[in-house]
């Protein structure tokens, strides 16, 4: 190996590990900030818990803390920012909180104080723990924090929450992904226990109903609602936009082709978009519909799906899945087209534009 070459690998070589090591630095940065908040937040409650008439006192005290630490530290300690403080730590010491911290079932050694949630028995309780391991438990940025304590809902904040941790959501996408009522969407589909698990393990991909969405939102296309448009210029701003897409189509996807021509009897089709599924092991195929959906575009979606299923696939790969994308549909329609024990056919409704949160979340109701 030249002397250059040798240059070149070492230079690699370090690069990579300066690297690795700011993103440790940044990472072990925002975590001690976060900590930080909590033990302010922590402090300030059980302060506040001294006074004889909590409220006024509270408000006192916290105008008090803001003027001084503003004085000795600069901008960051605004009244507004500490009462943000102040209700981080009330969120994240409730007792599911400190369950997760010891990583333990409530029948085991946790006692009867600490499952009160009575606030002074649990600021003594955490108090107790290292702040190593307070540390390590929170994984995400102050600013990740405080647009999920916005969502009062337990059970979603904490699906938000994990999803996040998982799959290294910008504070951006955590927002996008909000606003597009992915929890909700994913919940109307699933029993209780289905339900649960969101909350408890984030979306877990274990058969190929768990990847669909309906709708799915495809506001990042700048399609206006009732804009004329074909379904070749859906399909260009989709590539456009494959980023975005891929994370709206969920985990696990990756982008395989664009009007994949398949052949036999002399005759040609083309599927409007093809992925893979790194989880489920299997192609996924998408074709775009303008309009209404007719049970004449399940079929095609079914050939399709039958050709890649006999000629495509390899054997350690699962059964293909067919998606077809489209601004409406009947559910009578799918239901009599498809076989009843189907599991590879999906048909879903688009939207171009965000709806707000409440009508989404009707919307979603009434399709169900």
């Amino acid at each position: 190996m030249s002397e250059e070459l040798k240059n070149k690998a070492l230079f690699s070589q370090v690069a990579e590990l300066l690297q690795n090591a700011r993103q440790q630095v940044l990472r072990t940065v925002n975590s001690t900030m976060v900590y930080t908040y909590f033990e302010i937040g922590r402090m300030i409650v059980e302060e506040e818990q001294n006074g004889k008439d909590r409220a006024e006192y509270g408000k006192q005290l916290l105008k008090g803390l803001s003027d001084q630490l503003t004085n000795e530290f600069g901008k960051g300690f605004s009244l507004r920012n500490l009462e943000q403080i102040r209700k981080f730590y009330l969120i994240y010491s409730k007792s599911e909180t400190v369950l997760r911290i010891f990583n333990i079932q409530k029948t085991q050694t946790v006692s009867a104080e600490l499952l009160d949630n009575n606030s002074q028995t649990l600021s003594t309780e955490l108090n107790s723990i290292k702040p190593q391991i307070l540390l390590s438990f929170f994984k995400l940025t102050w600013s990740h924090y405080s647009f999920l304590m916005r969502i009062d809902d337990e059970e979603e904040r904490r699906f938000y929450e994990i999803e996040s941790e998982k799959y290294n959501w910008s504070v951006r996408e955590l927002k996008r992904q909000y606003d597009s009522a992915l929890y909700t969407r994913l919940a109307l589909s699933r029993d209780k226990e289905g339900i649960l698990k969101l909350s408890q393990e984030g979306q877990i991909i274990e058969k190929p109903k768990d990847i669909i969405k309906d709708p799915y939102i495809l506001e990042f296309l700048g399609l206006p609602e009732l804009h004329q448009y074909s379904e070749s210029e859906l399909e260009e701003e989709i590539i456009n936009k494959l980023e975005h897409f891929l994370l709206e189509l969920g985990h696990g996807f990756t982008f395989v082709a664009r009007q994949n021509r398949i052949t036999f009897d002399d005759k040609h089709f083309r599927i409007d978009l093809v992925f893979y599924n790194r989880i489920l092991k299997c192609f996924v195929l998408i074709d775009l519909k303008i309009g209404e959906l007719k049970h004449q575009d399940l079929g095609q979606m079914q050939m399709y799906v039958n050709y890649y299923d006999r000629e495509m696939r390899l054997e350690d790969e699962n059964k293909t899945i067919g998606i077809v994308l489209c601004q409406n549909k009947s559910d009578l329609v799918v239901e009599y087209t498809l076989p009843e024990n189907n599991e590879q056919i999906f048909a879903s409704k688009y939207k171009t534009i965000l709806p707000s949160r409440e009508d989404l979340i009707q919307l979603i109701s009434e399709s169900k």
